[in-house]
């Protein structure tokens, strides 16, 4: 369980155990509390999320669609904060390696946004939340060590 603890709150197994009271003091909460809000918060945006998309298909549903997408997004990004801290998610969002993919992701929630009530063009409001779909995932992977790497890395393996 402890190991579990240090990788989800980014502690390095060689660090001292001094740092973890510095890792658990950003957060008043128990571990245990922490990690049932980071699931209802993360199960709250994937819920916002898909409610979004079936009001895609009502009369006039874009604006819904386009504020529960992208508040199911801006949940299940910010249901990190209940195992780092907020702080900590902060600087790990603009970190060198992921500080393009966040961005990219920042402007596309505030453009889908924009694109729905105050531009009122339907088919540029889905196509950011194309890219915020985009940009979520390049943001997911790139906290797994080489996966953006793997990804685009095509050559054959020799044995």
């Amino acid at each position: 369980m402890d190991k579990l603890r240090r990788v989800l709150s980014g502690q390095e197994e060689n660090e001292e155990l001094g740092l973890t009271a510095q890792v658990f003091d950003a957060s008043t909460l128990s571990y245990s509390t922490r990690v049932k809000w980071f699931v209802i918060c993360f199960a709250g945006g994937i819920l916002c999320s898909i409610l979004g998309t079936a009001l895609l298909f009502v009369p006039n549903g874009i604006k819904l669609f386009a504020v529960f997408y992208t508040l199911g997004n801006v949940a299940a990004l910010s249901s990190t904060c209940f195992l780092m801290g907020p702080i900590k998610q902060l600087k790990r969002m603009f970190e060198k390696t992921r500080l393009i993919a966040t961005l990219v992701m920042l402007l596309c929630f505030a453009l889908t946004l924009c694109a729905v009530f105050w531009w009122h063009k339907k088919g540029l409001a889905i196509i950011f939340c194309i890219l915020q779909f985009l940009a979520m995932t390049w943001y997911s992977i790139s906290y797994i060590p080489f996966a953006r790497a793997a990804y685009f890395d095509h050559r054959p393996v020799s044995l």
